[in-house]
């Protein structure tokens, strides 16, 4: 066990000690150097994957390396994630797509591959349960992390630990993340943002309150466009306001948002590290590039889904109890249906029997630019043979299933397609 005693730093790259104050590393004269008064006090981290999606697709197409990435797609989608070359053009995730090609016209566009971002995203989540059981995950591409009372495990203080973690992870995967790491939750996340990419960043308990004061009132986390032109309006700018306002005024005019601004500005976060996150849903959706009337054509888009989503949950070992399903319609009002089935299911002709009747009430010659279709209530998958909306039993539909998901997994996704997806015009 390396003895970190005395030591404020440490290299990222050989994980020796480093003198108070060095610049360059004692033992391998790297200047990868990382110090802070509270460095090897703190274990709570924030792991967040760096473009994620266009990390992946430059590390399995080398081309592309010095090239802006862009995942997304259709003329009416959105920006998914964009490589840090897109981003110097002013792409952002979440944009529309039409903006995003009007800003970096070079861009080289691909559309999203979810299974294989999950693998990746699986991988390094269980990279992350080799250090601690106090993995909570936010989405397929970052996690919380509590490390305390691992050094003796591991050998090694949290700090050094995610840093031969951070190494990992590249190492075998072939993307790069960055590390926060804090006394709680809020910060840790606020710190995996301050210097990607592959950053590692420190916010200390002696320092979070000065250092929020400097930061815009939208580092708080939750708080959207909305709510930051609501605070604008009453002339709220700096999370260095919000330390100067009572919690009380706080609560009074923005309601329980107010009192979480009131804690969070001062860096107060008691919230616990969750293991296990409850998945509340699995769904899909798609958007159009010109607006959708024609019902046959809608329904064969909604088995697609149905499949996709089908997939998705028995690769996640789930049923669900209810089948949803949305639309937006061309003047972007969003409509939901939802259809509680009689036993909890997985699978996809169960959800397209569930669905169809609600999108056939829905559409009454309306035109709809996305649809989508979801399950929820989920649990646990098992064994449920009660007759299903097609008046067959389930156990033989599930039997159909397993053998075309045998097909795909041997030979491909596309190696088993319905005939309503062949005959759908290009």
């Amino acid at each position: 066990m390396s003895d970190f005693t005395g030591f404020t730093g440490f290299c990222r790259d050989c994980y020796a000690p480093a003198q108070n104050g060095s610049r360059l590393c004692d033992s391998c004269k790297s200047g990868r150097i990382i110090h802070h008064n509270e460095l090897f006090a703190l274990s709570i981290a924030h792991l967040d994957c760096d473009a994620f999606y266009a990390s992946i697709e430059k590390r399995d197409d080398p081309s592309l390396e010095d090239k802006p990435v862009i995942i997304g797609g259709g003329v009416r989608g959105v920006v998914a994630t964009a490589c840090y070359v897109a981003r110097t053009y002013g792409v952002k995730s979440a944009m529309p797509m039409f903006k995003a090609k009007a800003a970096c016209p070079n861009a080289v566009i691909i559309k999203p591959n979810m299974e294989k971002y999950a693998k990746v995203g699986r991988e390094i989540r269980q990279m992350m349960r080799d250090l601690t059981p106090m993995v909570e995950p936010l989405s397929i591409d970052e996690a919380f992390m509590d490390l305390s009372g691992t050094t003796r495990l591991h050998g090694t203080p949290p700090a050094v630990t995610l840093a031969k973690l951070q190494a990992r992870v590249q190492r075998e995967m072939g993307v790069t993340a960055s590390i926060g790491l804090s006394h709680n939750k809020f910060l840790a996340k606020m710190a995996s943002d301050l210097d990607k990419p592959r950053g590692f960043s420190v916010i200390g308990a002696a320092e979070a309150k000065s250092f929020l004061a400097k930061q815009p009132v939208t580092m708080i986390w939750g708080v959207g466009a909305a709510m930051a032109r609501k605070l604008e309006q009453d002339g709220i700018k700096m999370i260095g306001q919000l330390q100067t306002m009572d919690a009380g005024s706080l609560g009074k005019r923005y309601g329980e948002m107010g009192l979480r601004l009131a804690r969070l500005s001062r860096g107060d976060d008691t919230r616990k590290i969750k293991p296990e996150r409850e998945t509340k849903s699995v769904s899909s959706e798609t958007t159009f590039n010109s607006d959708i009337r024609d019902v046959a054509w809608l329904e064969d888009v909604l088995w697609e889904l149905c499949d996709k989503v089908s997939a998705r949950m028995k690769a996640s070992g789930f049923e669900g109890r209810t089948v949803t399903l949305k639309l937006k319609s061309a003047d972007f009002k969003t409509i939901t249906r939802a259809k509680t089935l009689g036993s909890p299911s997985n699978l996809a002709r169960t959800a397209f029997a569930a669905a169809k009747p609600l999108l056939h009430d829905a559409a009454q010659g309306r035109a709809y630019r996305l649809i989508g279709v979801g399950f929820s209530g989920l649990s646990d998958a098992g064994e449920h043979f009660e007759t299903d909306l097609f008046g067959e039993d389930n156990a033989r539909i599930a039997k159909q299933e397993k053998a075309i998901d045998a097909i795909r997994e041997k030979f491909g996704k596309d190696a088993v397609k319905a005939g309503r997806v062949l005959r759908r015009k290009p």
